[in-house]
C-alpha cells in the first residue's frame, strides 16, 4: 500500500528552502511523489515536523568506538566477534540519529584479513539489524609506521599487533598492489589511504605526507581500474597538494590546508570531508604530551581552512570521523559547521547531495520522485536553527519506519 507522510514542510536541498505542506507518497522502497497524497492513501501524520532527506556521514567507523571500550586496550584485547557485536550497537545508534547511509572508512585492527565492515553492511542490507546503509572501505592502507598502523596506540614492543599486508600494512608498490586488491576482491567499495600523519599518532608531523608520490599513483591506478573512489587522510597543506596531483578524489580532515591546496581542490573537482566537530569535542587530556601538542596546533586551523575551503567552492561533504565525537552525535558535525560560518543550506547540501555525488550514487540525497524512501523528520525548520537536527523525531529508511517520535 502506498503511504503518504504528511508533515509541517519539506526541506528542497537544491534549492535551500522549506517547502509547505510536506507531502511525500512512498511505495516499498522508493518516493513516488511529492506534495500530493492519492485518495487511497494510508496517511502518517508527523505534525508540525518538518521532513529532509535522510543524512549522510561520509567518515564513521563502526566497529570502533561506543560501549564497553577501553581505548587504549581494545586494539589488542578486542577479536572480531567482539568489535562486530560493538558496532551491531554503533550502526543502530547512527540510523536512529537520521544518518542513513555512512562511508566506513577503514579498519586498522588485527582481524585475520576480514572486511569486518562489509559483513556489517551485508547483515544490515539483509534486515538482520538495524543501521545505515554502509559505503566500505575494507582495510585502510598504510605504510609501516604510518597513521592507522596500530603503533599508533602505545609503544609496543615489535611484534605485538603486527599487521599483514591484507590488513592494509603495504610498503612500495607491490604490496600497495596486493593490498588494494584484497580490499577489492572481498567487497570494499572504496579505498582509504593515509597520506599523511595524523593528531592521535605517533607518526611525527601530522601534516608530514607517508606515502611516496609513486606509491600514491599506483593506489590510485589500482582502484580507478575496477571504478572504485580513493579517499586520503591528509591534513598537512602539501601532502594535499601530492594526493591531489596523484589523482586521490577525496581529502579527509585537511586541516592544515593553505590557499594553494584549496585552489587545487576547486581546479581538479576534489571532494573535501570535513570531520571538524572533534577540533572542539575530541577530549585528548589524557594522550601524550606530544599529541596533546599537536591538537593545540591543529585544531584552532580547522575552523580557517574549512571557511576558506568553502568560500573558495570546495566540493564539501559532512564526516565525523566517529568515534572520534560519539556515534549517534554526528549531527553536531553539522551545528559546528554552522557555527564556524558555513551557512545552513550549504551544510545540509553537504550532508546529503555532496555526500551522494561523493559516493557516486543518484537514488539518495534528496526527496524527488524515484529516490529511496530515506526520509527523516526534526521539530523545526533546519535552515533557522540546525541544532533540530540533532533531535531527530522520525527516520524511514528505504520505506521501513526505524524512529517515530511523533
Amino acid at each position: 500500500m502506498t503511504v503518504t507522510l504528511k508533515a509541517a514542510g519539506l526541506l528542497d536541498v537544491d534549492a535551500g528552502e522549506i517547502r509547505r505542506p510536506g507531502l511525500i507518497r512512498v511505495d516499498e522502497d522508493r518516493i513516488v511523489g511529492i506534495g500530493t497524497a492519492g485518495p487511497d492513501d494510508e496517511v502518517l501524520d508527523l505534525g508540525e515536523l518538518i521532513v529532509l532527506p535522510g543524512l549522510m556521514d561520509m567518515e564513521v567507523n563502526l566497529l570502533m568506538g561506543g560501549r564497553g571500550e577501553n581505548p587504549g586496550l581494545s586494539q589488542v584485547q578486542d577479536d572480531p566477534p567482539t568489535r562486530m557485536l560493538r558496532a551491531v550497537g554503533n550502526a543502530r545508534r547512527t540510523l536512529r540519529a537520521g544518518f542513513t547511509t555512512v562511508r566506513n572508512l577503514g579498519l586498522f585492527v588485527k582481524t585475520g584479513g576480514y572486511l569486518l565492515d562489509v559483513a556489517l553492511g551485508k547483515a544490515i542490507d539483509a534486515g538482520w539489524i538495524e543501521g545505515p546503509r554502509i559505503v566500505p572501505a575494507g582495510h585502510a592502507i598504510t605504510p609501516t609506521g604510518g597513521h592507522l598502523d596500530p603503533t599508533m596506540f602505545a609503544a609496543f614492543m615489535p611484534g605485538v599487533l603486527e599487521l599483514t599486508v591484507e590488513e592494509g600494512i603495504a610498503n612500495g608498490v607491490d604490496e600497495i598492489r596486493k593490498a588494494v586488491r584484497y580490499q577489492i576482491k572481498y567487497g570494499a567499495q572504496l579505498i582509504k589511504v593515509c597520506c599523511s600523519g595524523g593528531v592521535m599518532s605517533l607518526t611525527g608531523e601530522a601534516g608530514a605526507q607517508h606515502y611516496s608520490d609513486e606509491e600514491l599513483r599506483v593506489i590510485v591506478d589500482e582502484a580507478h581500474r575496477r571504478g572504485l573512489r580513493v579517499a586520503a587522510h591528509t591534513h598537512g597543506a602539501e601532502a594535499v597538494k601530492h594526493a591531489v596531483a596523484c589523482g586521490i578524489d577525496c581529502i579527509e580532515h585537511g586541516f592544515l590546508m593553505d590557499d594553494e591546496a584549496i585552489a587545487m581542490l576547486v581546479d581538479n573537482d576534489r571532494f573535501l570531508v570535513t570531520t571538524r566537530r572533534l577540533a572542539e569535542a575530541m577530549d585528548v587530556s589524557k594522550a601524550p604530551a606530544e599529541l596533546q601538542a599537536k591538537a593545540a596546533e591543529m585544531f584552532p586551523k580547522a575552523r580557517t581552512s574549512v571557511q576558506a575551503a568553502y568560500e573558495a567552492g570546495v566540493k564539501i561533504a559532512v564526516g565525523t570521523d566517529a568515534p572520534a565525537i560519539p556515534h549517534g552525535r554526528n549531527a553536531d558535525e553539522l551545528v559546528t559547521l554552522v557555527d564556524w560560518g558555513l551557512p545552513p543550506a550549504a551544510v545540509l547540501k553537504a550532508a546529503t547531495v555532496t555526500a551522494a555525488d561523493l559516493i557516486n550514487v543518484t537514488d539518495r540525497g534528496r526527496l524527488a520522485e524515484g529516490l529511496l524512501a530515506d526520509i527523516i523528520a526534526v521539530p523545526g525548520d533546519p535552515l533557522a536553527d540546525i541544532s533540530v537536527t540533532r533531535d531527530v523525531q522520525f527516520v524511514m529508511k528505504g520505506g521501513r519506519v526505524h524512529v517515530n517520535k511523533n
